[in-house]
């Protein structure tokens, strides 16, 4: 990474900021491994849509008046803000906070990119619960234990975030499985540190942005699915690597890998490059087992707080800080 010096300052707090990269051909989406359920999603949508203009032409010409950004290689018409669910990353198109009337779905506790799955998957165990509580009650509670697994994987907690200065907090939940040296590093200026994050079933499968950065590149990666704790998973799995510039001085990089795992895994990521991202924001999440890697750059003023076997939580649990006397950004004094 280039640097620019000047004299009597730190050339580190001097770095040339990094342009955002587009986003590769690849990435068509949030999800673009797809699967039935976004093709469910997406069917669904085609059918609103439709509806929309149909039933409800004032409707579609107010909220086409309030749409923002242009986008001439749009997947699909925007009518309105829930069509953006799984095209945001791609799509030019955005609306105003005051204009989108379903922003309260985003505050919900659960993962809206596993709507679908949710409704299906534990929609359809509890009705069988229910069918099986009339008929053969001493059946239901394996059904009822199947729709809980899934109203629970695919649960969103609020968290609070950390606000202390230099903190680097962990992107998933998980446990711990190595801390390890890199000494190279595609896109880093030097060798860096991995903490690698093993996400089982009963974990909230949500990523955050560790750091309040910039993204400048994201990555999609078709690939195997072996199991998470394989050691070879991180580099053979299929995957989204996203590269983050902090937006504090010296603008270090940050990278998060998600790496899906081997049942069922679909990996989403729903930002884009110049996207802002602030500390604990949610880049997007890995279906059904997974693993997530953090990558730091290896520089003495930084500590790694975790070790292997640790448990941490994603936006809340801090994973490095800069070291006392040894800040990782401007210090106060």
């Amino acid at each position: 990474m280039p640097t620019r010096q000047r004299s009597g300052a730190a050339p580190d707090l001097l770095r040339t900021r990094l342009d955002p990269r587009p986003l590769p051909a690849n990435v068509t989406g949030v999800q673009p491994s797809g699967g039935w359920a976004v093709r469910l999603e997406r069917a669904w949508g085609r059918l609103r849509r439709a509806w929309l203009r149909t039933f409800r032409p004032a409707y579609v010409a107010r909220m086409r008046a309030r749409r923002r950004g242009d986008c001439p290689s749009c997947p699909h018409d925007i009518l309105d803000p829930r069509d953006l669910k799984f095209c945001g990353n791609v799509c030019g198109h955005h609306f105003a906070p005051e204009d989108d009337r379903f922003a309260w779905r985003g505050r919900l506790p659960v993962a809206r990119w596993g709507w679908a799955e949710l409704l299906l998957y534990g929609g359809g165990a509890a009705l069988l619960v229910v069918a099986l509580l009339i008929l053969f009650p001493w059946a239901a509670p394996l059904p009822a234990l199947a729709a809980f697994f899934v109203a629970a994987f695919f649960r969103d907690p609020p968290r609070t975030i950390p606000a202390e200065p230099g903190a680097v907090v962990s992107p998933a939940d998980g446990t711990v499985t190595d801390v390890t040296r890199i000494d190279r590093l595609d896109d880093f200026p030097g060798p860096a540190v991995r903490v690698g994050i093993y996400l089982s079933v009963f974990n909230v499968h949500v990523n955050r942005c560790p750091e309040t950065a910039r993204v400048v590149a994201v990555c999609y990666r078709p690939g195997r699915f072996l199991n998470s704790r394989h050691p070879a998973a991180g580099d053979v799995n299929e995957q989204f690597t996203t590269l983050l510039e902090c937006e504090a001085a010296p603008h270090r990089l940050v990278l998060v890998k998600q790496v899906a795992g081997a049942f069922a895994s679909r990996v989403v990521n729903a930002v884009r490059p110049g996207q802002v991202l602030g500390r604990g924001d949610r880049i997007g999440m890995i279906k059904f087992g997974s693993r997530t890697e953090l990558y730091l750059e290896d520089v003495p003023e930084l500590q790694v707080l975790v070790r292997p076997g640790d448990v941490v939580r994603g936006g809340s649990s801090v994973v490095a800080r800069a070291t006392a006397g040894h800040c990782m950004y401007p210090c106060e004094g």
